[in-house]
């Protein structure tokens, strides 16, 4: 009987197999996205719109409402060969038709025709009673996409820009778009980095803080800066990046380094550098990144400076993972921890933006598939999905700008850093999606860290929470619902820019500006609306809001620590920025 029983799951797990290496095999022609996750979506609109005649009609007025004023707007228009003022006005991101051209007959019909079509579909795919929010937030933005690859400035015909820039330059620009174009695709098939990435190298202009790398083991190296004053704060930092990318985002060029402006104000500064995982790594767990990442890195840094007390940072993931790894340090008894910062960190993923259109059990089953085959997913996988959520900017913008206009964007340290990509172990990533983003375990005080579950209420130490206002990936009204989770006095900040933009925000950075109010562990909650409309900007860089904040919760400076601890078995090992950035 236990043989019959063998051979039944044995032929079970080969069965499961092969329904495995199809979706991975599919995945690859879909871009990782569930094809039956996109029609299950599709059918849940389809059908409730086919059964509400009601909101039939109400589209069909719509359009023929949308009709009449478009036709009006068209004979005013043609008969004075003027700007006439729009009957319906670009959303306040678009900026496709701001220029003076789109103003001019015909294209301001064209465009306002465009304006009108994306207005009515948005319509028809939402509001349609008894569609979930999810079916609806995938076909919406399904249907924004496809209108979006149809957008008049995207065609040199009709882009009044592209038309005069072709009549100025003899159509020059469409000659050296082909130009860009054939070598963007030559570089996207050998799998090389974009054109110009190549100005900037990690260790020569870029990530050159100096530091040592003071211990090493099979998932993170990590360095140890050296000190830029006589004398330090008792207290030292602690960074854990996200692993979804190179660390040295925190350590750019010289002139908007994170780490050098932590160094200048009196700080050690020890800083986490993942490996970039392989098909060896492939069941590395949010576990080990936790013990042989953050814990890992407090017990050297504890044997290298003799501190009790530890300022830790974590940005993005690494701050989900720090969240959790505080959390149990709380609840058992691990007092090292001096403060928290968490830099567009998520701990409650039930607002988590666009992205949760992806997070359901048929994706994510999907996605496994993919990784299963491979061991991990690709960054090449994972950037398509980020830049479907911001396609005008990151796509259609740069056709037109690189490919009709014939001009190159200038490289710049950020873009540069941007492509140096990272890979995410299949284990891992799995567990990340199921078990924060589906099941929500952290926020549901569910997540379990050896045998019991951890809760951020149990966090006592004063926390710091950055929040930018045009993250994609974090939105900044679900960083804001830490306080939500906490039990203890929580800072939090808001500053402009987006995910990455907004954290390298060095003062002296143009337009740059942000918001901050401190709340007690026993303060009445007040809701994100309310709480950005009763809280004044204050210009400038947020670095020094953090570094004062610091200040008042660190000792007395004292003599810095030696780099590494030979004596203890942490001799530096080489100079920063290390061997594990390196790893393509």
């Amino acid at each position: 009987m236990l043989r019959a029983d063998h051979k039944d799951q044995t032929e079970s797990t080969i069965l499961q197999s092969y329904d495995k290496a199809l979706r991975a095999i599919t995945s690859h022609y879909t871009a990782g996205l569930s094809p039956i996750a996109l029609a299950s979506a599709y059918a849940d609109w389809a059908l409730h719109l086919a059964t509400a005649p009601g909101k039939q009609v109400e589209l069909v007025g719509k359009a023929l409402n949308k009709g009449m004023r478009l036709s009006t707007y068209a004979a005013c228009s043609a008969a004075a060969h003027d700007a006439e003022t729009p009957c319906i006005d670009p959303l306040p991101q678009d900026k496709r038709f701001s220029g003076e051209a789109w103003q001019a007959w015909p294209y301001n019909l064209i465009y306002q025709s465009f304006l009108f079509t994306q207005q009515w579909w948005h319509n028809a795919t939402t509001g349609v009673r008894g569609v979930t929010k999810q079916h609806e937030d995938v076909v919406e933005f399904a249907a924004r996409q496809i209108l979006d690859i149809f957008s008049p400035s995207n065609f040199a015909l009709t882009n009044p820009e592209v038309r005069d820039r072709t009549v100025a330059e003899g159509g020059m620009n469409l000659v050296r778009g082909w130009q860009n174009f054939v070598d963007d695709w030559s570089r996207v098939v050998s799998r090389r980095q974009p054109t110009g990435t190549d100005a900037y190298q990690v260790g020569g202009n870029i990530a050159v803080s100096p530091g040592k790398v003071v211990y090493r083991n099979p998932l993170i190296e990590l360095i140890q800066y050296a000190p830029t004053t006589e004398t330090v704060r008792p207290e030292p930092i602690l960074i854990v990046p996200a692993w979804i990318m190179k660390y040295y985002i925190l350590d750019l060029s010289p002139e908007n380094s994170f780490v050098r402006y932590l160094t200048a104000q009196g700080y050690t500064v020890f800083m986490i550098s993942w490996k970039n995982p392989d098909a060896d790594d492939r069941d590395l767990g949010m576990a080990d990144y936790r013990t042989l990442g953050v814990m890992a890195a407090l017990d050297a840094i504890e044997r290298i400076t003799k501190a009790r007390r530890v300022h830790a940072m974590g940005y993005c993931l690494g701050g989900t993972l720090l969240a959790i790894a505080a959390a149990a340090m709380a609840r058992d008894g691990d007092t090292r921890l001096k403060s928290l910062t968490f830099l567009a960190t998520q701990t409650d993923f039930t607002d988590a933006g666009e992205l949760m259109m992806f997070i359901n059990e048929s994706q994510l089953s999907f996605l496994e598939d993919m990784m299963w085959e491979q061991g991990y997913l690709d960054t090449h996988q994972m950037s398509g999905t980020f830049q479907l959520l911001r396609s005008n900017d990151l796509i259609w913008s740069r056709i037109v700008h690189d490919y009709l206009m014939g001009e190159r964007a200038g490289m710049t340290d950020l873009i540069a850093w941007n492509a140096d990509t990272t890979r995410m172990p299949f284990r891992m990533h799995s567990e990340y999606l199921r078990r924060l983003f589906l099941r929500n375990e952290l926020a549901e005080g569910q997540y379990m860290v050896g045998d019991r579950p951890v809760a951020l209420s149990d966090i006592r130490v004063p926390v710091f929470v950055v929040g930018t206002e045009r993250d994609h990936v974090a939105p900044w009204r679900s960083v804001y619902k830490f306080q939500l989770l906490s039990d203890t006095e929580v800072t939090f900040l808001l500053t402009n820019g987006g995910h990455n933009a907004g954290i390298v925000s060095e003062p002296g950075h143009p337009r740059r500006r942000y918001r901050m109010t401190t709340q007690a562990h026993d303060a009445c909650y007040v809701g994100p609306g309310d709480w950005f409309a009763r809280t004044p900007a204050t210009e400038g860089s947020w670095w020094p809001a953090l570094a004062a904040w610091l200040n008042k919760r660190s000792g007395k400076p004292a003599p810095p620590p030696s780099m590494g601890a030979p004596d203890k078995g942490l001799s530096p090992l080489c100079e920063a920025p290390g061997q594990y950035v390196m790893q393509g």
